[in-house]
């Protein structure tokens, strides 16, 4: 049941975003998992025991997947670590049509062969560095759409639609 706690308690945090900080430093300081479950508000607790319960409700391999995802999260540099937590907030910001579309972009880059994937890594590579500009303004155009209401980004898709027509 600890090692459980433990592993549900890495989903949580990753999931938490900044509190998961203060977490990720108890563990590093020695507390076991039981001394933070402790800490935890009881909110905190129940989305805990939610998420352990739909875990043991996974086919073994799938358990064994995240298992393995965890205990190489766990080996991550610390600034590693804080950039994946980033992206899952990142992630948990944009809609959910925003989220599947990402989704399927990404199972179609990981069914391309290898050497399509290393080219397509190297041309965004070389992009991103020799337009830093290019992609703070990328970068900025994100942050602007998460903001946006659904009826706002419609028309901002009219209105791009409209302009390549002329």
């Amino acid at each position: 049941m600890r090692r459980n706690l433990a592993i549900i308690g890495a989903v949580v945090a990753l999931l938490l975003g900044a509190p998961s900080r203060a977490l990720a430093q108890e563990a590093e300081q020695g507390q076991s998992a039981a001394e933070r479950f402790e800490k935890l508000s009881p909110e905190q607790k129940e989305a805990l025991r939610a998420k352990l319960r739909e875990f043991k409700a996974l086919p073994k391999e799938e358990q064994e997947r995240i298992r393995g995802n965890l205990e190489r999260f766990r080996r991550l540099p610390p600034e590693e670590r804080e950039r994946l937590r980033a992206n899952m907030r990142d992630f948990q910001r944009l809609s959910p049509e925003e989220r599947q579309l990402l989704r399927e972009r990404f199972r179609e880059f990981r069914s391309l062969d290898p050497e399509r994937k290393a080219e397509l890594r190297k041309r965004m590579r070389e992009y991103m560095r020799a337009h830093p500009e290019r992609r703070e303004q990328m970068m900025e155009n994100m942050r602007r759409w998460r903001q946006m209401s659904p009826e706002q980004r419609q028309e901002l898709r009219e209105r791009m639609r409209e302009r390549r027509r002329r």
